[in-house]
């Protein structure tokens, strides 16, 4: 049985430049002898490393790398990638800081106790790694745990173009194109029970925003989260009324451990990787609104129906 201290085998062609390979693994022992070797023979290259994975995995990685761990940049995914919306934007800018090299990271996006909205827009996330990076230079390692559910990891055979385990990789037989995987995660969102519905338009956006903010401390929102809440439902509501036909419809509502704001409109978002990327504050392009949300939020889910536009914020209480 080898290990993982040599490079995955190289994905599809029309990703020559860059690796996408998914590592299986069922035990700690695979887990360390797969990630950590290839962190270890990544770092030891002195190849710039972003390792992004849940919390409790940080300090076995950390030793089985030893000293080469000073060139290593570590993450807790449970942190900055709790909305699997905004982990993109951080590889991308790890990658930018080190445009004149071949960046070398370990994403962990899904892990044991994510919910099955999380991990559909994780495997989003996973899909939408191959746009972003096509043509270049990086390698991004995905650590799968196989006591994840069934269809998580089917899709994640779906997702890279190599998957492998300790026994070596191979191209993934079932890899599809990003664009199918994110129709096919554009799942109809469940309707919520007796949610407050306000309609609202350019002139009452401001009493839109005093409903909000009094909402949102009558459901429990910690005076920190409650800040992130109300500055991401501004960003969507003010989206709609500047890109989305002037109007919408805001729905409030909460669930046992979360608050929860939706709003519709006409308008559309045609390319996938709007707010996946941190965008330039002296561009006129759009996406500076959803990229907020993102960041702001514990779970972003974004739908495109024929009618027009559905986003859905949801942000832990507490």
């Amino acid at each position: 049985m080898t290990t993982h201290t040599r490079q995955p085998s190289g994905p599809a062609p029309e990703y020559a430049c860059f690796r996408h390979p998914a590592l299986f693994y069922a035990t700690e022992e695979e887990y360390v002898k797969g990630v950590g070797g290839f962190i270890r023979g990544e770092a030891s290259r002195d190849q710039p490393v972003l390792v992004a994975v849940p919390a409790e995995r940080l300090p076995v990685l950390r030793d089985v790398v030893g000293d080469a761990h000073r060139s290593v940049t570590w993450v807790d995914m449970r942190d900055s990638g709790r909305n699997p919306g905004r982990i993109l934007s951080m590889l991308q800018q790890f990658a930018d800081r080190h445009a004149d090299r071949s960046a070398a990271i370990v994403g962990e996006p899904i892990w044991v106790g994510r919910t099955a909205e999380e991990a559909r827009e994780a495997t989003r996330h996973e899909a939408l790694i191959n746009l972003a990076f096509a043509g270049r230079s990086a390698t991004i390692l995905c650590p799968y745990d196989i006591s994840l559910p069934e269809d998580v990891l089917q899709e994640a055979h779906r997702t890279h173009p190599v998957v492998g385990d300790l026994d070596g990789y191979r191209h993934s037989p079932h890899y599809a194109d990003p664009l199918t995987v994110c129709r096919d995660c554009d799942a109809p969102l469940p309707e919520p029970q007796a949610p407050v519905v306000l309609n609202f338009g350019q002139r009452n956006l401001g009493g839109i925003r005093d409903t909000v903010r009094d909402w949102g401390r009558s459901v429990g929102l910690s005076a920190e989260r409650h800040t992130d809440w109300l500055l991401a439902v501004n960003e969507a509501t003010g989206n709609s009324v500047r890109h989305g036909g002037g109007s919408g419809t805001l729905r409030l509502w909460r669930t046992p451990d979360t608050a929860v704001a939706e709003v519709t409109d006409r308008g559309r978002i045609t390319d996938p990787l709007v707010g996946r990327r941190r965008p330039d504050p002296l561009s006129p392009g759009g996406g500076r609104g959803v990229w907020m949300m993102h960041q702001l939020c514990d779970l972003v889910e974004i739908r495109t129906p024929p009618s027009g536009l559905v986003v859905r914020l949801h942000v832990a209480l507490g």
